[in-house]
């Protein structure tokens, strides 16, 4: 595997070998995902599950979701790939994994990148402790909250409030993985995800794990398919056997789309050579993993950004400048609750500028989703969130200075010296030459 991995990388050909994945890849009828009623359940136009694999929910009048279960035998591994719940799909993902009888939960994508709402909060924080979805008669509460540098790890209890039964459920959320790309470095995915295989969530004797990013494709594909490919090496006699393309076809033919980008295949090749040298028998490696990962390290959003520079004094001295946003201006939360009770959308910020003298006109901005990680077809969000914002007051304006009677103004006085100098130019040739 190393070998072929130096091969493809000295050659270039990562591109050209995943188009050939890409062209080799199962195309199976997806005509459910594709009704109209069930149009408002996708979060992408392009990415829905095949009907001979699609998850079916058993409480409500409609048994979809956009959901599909990987199952691969002989690594005695199942997988439920989905996609980033939706407003009105939080409940549904909650009934799914309380039917699948799946007591992990991987979250490989942040809420909101790089301002693009990728993801519904379909679990409660840390102010909310519960969350309650009528639609489905769940109940999800907030135990506990395990926070590192790049994951974090909670343990929620789901309760069924129609037979008062409660399951614990642990929530593995992987906050630095960028869309579209790859994890840091591959010491850090898989000291994450044997923090997964610890815990007992991808063992046969529980339900499947239920894995997702904001499309349950790229990112998603690309755990399951390191884990999968290192427990086939555990398990034959010749882990040299393991063809890493080999298995993403296979898992291919459960859901579509598997490994989004060239990029994703190199780096699972990278995750699955690293992790084979535990496989081979060296565990100090996994020490090493959790060194280079820092994974004590304070998160990003909560590292102090660096103080800015005091601003030098003008040569001219100090200069008033007017301020646009008065010092008793404040920041607000704004919640934006989806119906059926769900939980809460991502908290946006918002700012309510405190007029001084009369309330200025309210001006309305729409945050729509854009292309995720699919393509750029991407459906909206079934209800879009709103940011309101009211601009500051203008800053006032000096009443022009009255000049004194008798002196004249710069412009007439430039026209005259003008006039002058022509005047005397042309007197003067005049003179020379007749």
């Amino acid at each position: 595997m190393e070998a072929e991995f130096r091969e493809i990388d000295e050659s270039g050909n990562w591109n050209a070998i995943y188009q050939e994945i890409r062209q080799k890849s199962s195309e199976l009828p997806c005509k459910i995902a594709k009704l109209p009623e069930n149009r408002s359940r996708n979060r992408y136009r392009d990415v829905s599950p095949f009907d001979h694999s699609r998850i079916h929910l058993q409480l409500g009048s409609s048994d979809y979701i956009n959901a599909s279960l990987i199952s691969m035998e002989e690594a005695q591994r199942s997988y439920i790939l989905t996609q980033g719940p939706l407003p009105n799909t939080c409940g549904h993902f909650w009934e799914m994994v309380w039917e699948q009888r799946s007591r992990g939960v991987v979250m490989l994508n942040r809420v909101i990148e790089k301002g693009s709402v990728k993801c519904a909060q379909y679990w409660p924080q840390r102010e909310e402790r519960e969350a309650i979805f009528e639609d489905t008669n769940f109940k999800l509460t907030l135990v506990s909250e395990d926070v590192k540098s790049y994951y974090t790890v909670r343990q929620l209890e789901l309760e069924n409030l129609l037979t008062q039964e409660t399951r614990e459920i642990l929530h593995f959320h992987y906050t630095t993985w960028p869309d579209f790309g790859v994890p840091e470095s591959p010491a850090s995915f898989l000291n994450f995800l044997f923090k997964v295989r610890e815990s007992g969530c991808l063992n046969s004797d529980q339900g499947p794990v239920v894995v997702h990013c904001s499309a349950g494709i790229g990112r998603s594909g690309t755990f399951c398919l390191v884990d999968t490919c290192l427990r086939l090496m555990s398990l034959r006699k010749d882990p040299s056997s393991v063809q890493i393309m080999d298995v993403l076809l296979e898992m291919r033919r459960y859901r579509m789309g598997l490994i989004q980008t060239a990029d994703q295949l190199r780096f699972s090749y990278l995750a699955v050579i690293e992790g084979a040298k535990y496989i081979m028998g060296d565990t100090s490696i996994q020490e090493s993993w959790k060194e280079l990962s820092n994974e004590e390290d304070p998160p990003p959003e909560f590292t102090p950004p660096p103080r800015p520079r005091p601003p030098k004094p003008p040569y001219n001295g100090p200069i008033s400048t007017p301020q646009f946003f008065p010092e008793h201006d404040h920041i607000q939360a704004n919640n934006v609750i989806s119906t059926h009770s769900a939980p809460s959308e991502p908290e946006f910020r918002k700012r309510t500028v405190v007029p001084v003298a009369a309330s200025a006109p309210v001006g309305l901005e729409t945050a729509t989703l854009p292309a995720d990680e699919p393509d750029a077809n991407a459906l909206k969000p079934s209800k879009p969130v709103t940011m309101t914002t009211e601009p500051p007051p203008k800053p006032s304006r000096a009443p022009p200075e009255k000049k004194p009677s008798g002196q004249w103004s710069p412009l007439l006085a430039s026209m005259c010296v003008c006039t002058m100098l022509a005047l005397g130019t042309y007197i003067c040739y005049r003179v020379y030459f007749h």
